[in-house]
């Protein structure tokens, strides 16, 4: 799945949308101090109050909001596991029988107890319904609102939610004219911030993959793997973050004791950036150990050659066949920008002006210099520029 696909299947999550099917909610209880379930209950989510509805459309949402391996993930399921989540998701997906698919789901349940302490009460959600995408758009001119063929793709999402205590209120009564405490003993379910989820199967360019699952996770950056590797039964995967790390350190590796300046660094962004248009056909732009080869030589390393490149992918991720995404390492590919951290300040640099960034030493200290076109403002006051070589001239 890309942004695209995901974007499209979750601006569809609205209360009485005919391109979204719910046919069931399934809510279980989970209980904190002895990690069993409190109570399930299933029923079907037409039957819901409309308030009810809009707040689980929102967490929906939710569960698929987020950047592409940041926030969601694309896992591929692992191959001959026991009790595979893959053959329990597939057949709850195809139960036509609500008993049957309620047992499926309390299967997955299990495998999220299993061997796992929560710190909180917890209220897992599964849904079973219908994706429907009109294959061509609706003529412009007609005032009907008449739908064409779809596309059709049944699905189950999971949304993990925690509880947390009401709070404690002072309130006013008007009738009997006195100050009361509020209360309240019942749990609060967070639907706001689900703590993980999933959607089963994934659906890339209007049809679904039963060997891939979309996680998603509570944080950024945050991977749950016992939920990934145990629930989902899925394989590893890295963060875009960890991809980035693994890709800085390759470099270091190759290079070696060479000092690489902010033109070669720059180089390296521009040329993976080069190969990610040259390739602009694939889905998901990956870079393999012949890439990395190709980009550090035309970025000006020294003594490049594939025996060092594919030393260094044995030496700091121990695979290499390991292909990285380049949008995970190219801050220009995808719009984000170079921290550049110092003890007296941290500036953020777009990709394409690191060039203009030197560290220099002069009179004994080091400086970070750069080039400008025009005079800096900062707070909205301009700095008057300095001649810097006649003043040093000048105290000489």
């Amino acid at each position: 799945m890309d942004k695209k696909d995901i974007a499209n299947i979750r601006k569809q999550f609205k209360v009485d949308n005919d391109l979204l099917k719910i046919q069931e909610i399934f809510n279980v209880y989970i209980m904190k101090e002895s990690s069993d379930i409190y109570h399930h209950q299933s029923m079907p989510f037409e039957m819901l109050e409309q308030e009810q509805k809009e707040l689980f459309m929102e967490n929906f949402k939710k569960v698929l909001a987020g950047q592409l391996d940041e926030k969601l993930f694309e896992l591929k399921f692992q191959r001959d596991v026991e009790n595979n989540s893959q053959l329990i998701l597939h057949q709850g997906l195809l139960s036509n029988d609500t008993e049957e698919w309620k047992g499926q789901m309390l299967k997955l349940v299990e495998k999220m107890l299993k061997d796992k302490q929560y710190e909180m009460d917890i209220v897992v959600t599964f849904i079973r319904g219908e994706y429907m995408k009109p294959m061509k758009r609706q003529s412009d001119e007609s005032e009907e609102s008449v739908r064409d063929t779809v596309y059709s793709n049944p699905f189950i999402l999971c949304s993990m939610n925690k509880t947390q205590d009401p709070k404690k209120e002072l309130l006013f009564d008007y009738v009997e004219k006195e100050f009361k405490y509020n209360i309240v003993v019942d749990p609060i379910i967070n639907l706001k911030a689900p703590i993980s989820g999933f959607l089963f199967p994934t659906i890339t360019d209007n049809f679904a993959d039963v060997n891939h699952v979309l996680y998603s996770s509570g944080k950024k950056n945050e991977l749950n793997y016992h939920f990934i590797e145990e629930v989902l039964n899925a394989e590893e995967i890295m963060t875009a973050s960890e991809d980035k790390i693994v890709f800085e350190e390759i470099v270091k590796n190759v290079a070696g004791d060479q000092k690489i300046n902010t033109s070669t660094l720059s180089n390296v962004y521009e040329e993976i950036h080069r190969v990610v248009e040259e390739n602009e056909e694939e889905n998901i732009p990956k870079l393999d150990y012949k890439d990395v080869e190709k980009v550090l030589t035309s970025s000006g390393i020294q003594d490049v050659n594939t025996e060092k490149v594919e030393s260094a992918f044995k030496t700091v991720i121990d695979d290499e066949s390991y292909e990285f995404k380049a949008n995970n390492i190219v801050p220009k590919y995808t719009s984000k920008s170079i921290k550049i951290e110092t003890k007296i300040a941290n500036i953020s640099i777009s990709p394409q002006d690191l060039r203009y960034v030197r560290q220099v030493h002069f009179n004994g200290k080091s400086f970070l210099m750069m080039e400008v076109e025009e005079n800096t403002v900062i707070e909205g006051f301009e700095m008057i520029p300095e001649a810097l070589y006649n003043k040093a001239e000048e105290n000489e």
